[in-house]
């Protein structure tokens, strides 16, 4: 009985303790879930405090609007040389017309009665130099006789040369006739032209514009051309005039897409592209502007002249790249959040560091990629870009002789704080000019580092890594705020091409980071 009772008493005396652990690991679990229920929701609170945005990856299309008129290409003013009497108008408005087509008739009959005229006068003319011609024989007959006269002596030399000079009058006299003949039959050749100029022909193939004149009416070209008709000579091609406004005329260039709307077409998107950038500058109240001339495939015939065309002349595009919201570059955190400055150090979440990986070499590989290069050329290319990362390493890996690396490729610490990058911005002074200094030894570093790569590239290849790099070796750099842990952290990003609403970023972030765009409560 007593060794049946032992393992009961046993089991009497440790069930207290049992219970007692149970109790403290329930408190315990409920001590934690309180403070992971108090961290989640001052870290919910924080995260409220702040309006945010994703960095998404999208096409950021540049514009530049404008608006000008439809014309035709060519456009030819028909008008009249001579004055007369309409008495035939054989097209009408949008009348096509061939080169060389009668479209109106002038009265001829003042000048039919000139070139008879002129016809009597030439034979007038005419017998005149045979009555001098006759003289003229005569003349001559009568010196040869007198010269002989005089060497015998039979009569005075001074009848001899009155005789000379009765011969040289007649001569004279023939030439004056002459004369007199070439100018009635220039006159005259003057008024069959003037004949044929009653007849007004199409000078070019194309469309009656406007017409000016009625059947009756008379024209006066005695100080200048009345214009008659205006033909288009071929309404499939049209051009646009655009005045482009002196600030963006810099970004305009031959061969730039153009896309514009008409009022009588609201719902189609017409193209063209820029033609011609004109010099001429027209001042208008003090406002500079340059003619921009686009071209327009109107093979449809559905634009006319004349029509107003809103136009946005494309200057830039970017297409598949990292953009973040103009809001998130234009916030600055308040003073309480002076912790938000780069608070990561070196390599950390929301610095700078690590070398390369937030500066040059991420946006590297995506200018190669549009430059589709053959396989050779990969090679060639990766081999470049490896061994800038092994410099960039090593520059990081001794700060003391290399103040950090550049941070122009994603090394060093800049003015920003720790990790921080170099913010790039045109300025004078001392500032400006070390700036400059700069991108000028970063532009011969980066061309010594890849001059292989680019010798293996074609012209057409080359000006294009040569535009790209310049854009980035050239472009600003600004502040963004992640928002990391519920707490915003500065990160230096290298600023693209913008739309307005849309800013082109790299460095160090990716696509599904939250930039802070504002204070208050996140709208989801």
């Amino acid at each position: 009985m007593s060794a049946a009772r032992k393992p009961q008493s046993s089991v009497r005396k440790s069930s207290p303790w049992i219970r007692r652990a149970v109790v403290a690991a329930v408190l315990l679990a409920l001590a934690g879930g309180g403070y992971y229920y108090y961290r989640q929701r001052n870290a919910e609170a924080e995260a409220a405090a702040y309006r945010t945005a994703k960095v998404e990856r999208g096409d950021i299309r540049v514009a530049i609007s404008a608006t000008g008129a439809l014309a035709a290409i060519s456009t030819v003013d028909v008008g009249s040389q001579i004055s007369g009497q309409v008495t035939d108008v054989l097209v009408d408005f949008n009348d096509r017309v061939t080169k060389g087509q009668v479209i109106a008739k002038i009265d001829p009959s003042t000048y039919q009665a000139q070139i008879a005229q002129g016809s009597a006068q030439v034979n007038s003319a005419r017998a005149g130099l045979a009555t001098a011609q006759a003289t003229l024989r005569n003349a001559e007959l009568d010196f040869q006789r007198k010269s002989a006269l005089v060497e015998r002596q039979l009569v005075a030399r001074s009848d001899a040369d009155l005789a000379r000079a009765a011969r040289d009058q007649a001569r004279a006299q023939v030439a004056a006739a002459q004369a007199q003949i070439n100018q009635q039959i220039a006159s005259t050749q003057t008024s069959r032209l003037n004949l044929e100029r009653t007849v007004i022909r199409a000078p070019v193939d194309g469309v009656v514009l406007t017409r000016t004149v009625e059947p009756g009416q008379t024209v006066a070209a005695s100080l200048q051309s009345p214009v008659l008709f205006q033909i288009a000579e071929d309404l499939s091609k049209m051009e646009i005039v655009l005045a482009i406004d002196e600030a963006d005329i810099g970004q305009v260039k031959a061969g730039q897409s153009v896309s514009f709307t008409v009022d009588s077409f609201p719902d189609r998107q017409f193209r063209g592209k820029v033609q011609q950038v004109r010099i001429s500058a027209t001042n208008t109240s003090n406002v500079i502007t340059y003619p921009v001339v686009v071209s327009v495939d109107n093979a449809e015939q559905s634009l006319l002249p004349g029509m107003t065309a809103n136009a946005e002349i494309e200057v830039s595009r970017r297409d598949d790249v990292l953009r973040v919201s103009n809001a998130a570059l234009r916030y600055k955190p308040a003073e309480e959040d002076a912790g938000a400055q780069a608070q990561a150090g070196p390599g950390g979440p929301g610095g700078q560091g690590g070398g390369a990986r937030g500066g040059m070499a991420t946006d590297l590989p995506r200018v190669a990629q549009q430059l589709k290069l053959s396989p050779q050329q990969q090679v060639v290319f990766d081999a470049a870009l490896e061994a800038m990362k092994q410099r960039s390493a090593a520059r990081q890996a001794t700060p003391a002789a290399n103040g950090g690396g550049s941070a122009l490729f994603g090394g060093g610490r800049g003015p920003g704080g720790p990790g921080g990058g170099i913010v790039i911005r045109s300025g004078g002074g001392s500032a400006g000019a070390a700036m400059g200094a700069l991108r000028q030894r970063m532009q011969e570093r980066f061309n010594q580092q890849f001059a292989e790569f680019r010798a293996a590239l074609d012209p057409q290849q080359q000006a294009r890594w040569d535009s790209e790099i310049a854009a980035l070796l050239n472009a600003r750099r600004a502040p963004l705020y992640k928002l990391v842990n519920g707490k915003p952290e500065q990160v230096m990003v290298r600023v693209g091409a913008s739309d307005g609403s849309w800013t082109e970023v790299s460095g160090n972030i990716q696509q599904g980071d939250e930039v802070v765009v504002g204070s208050g409560r996140s709208a989801k």
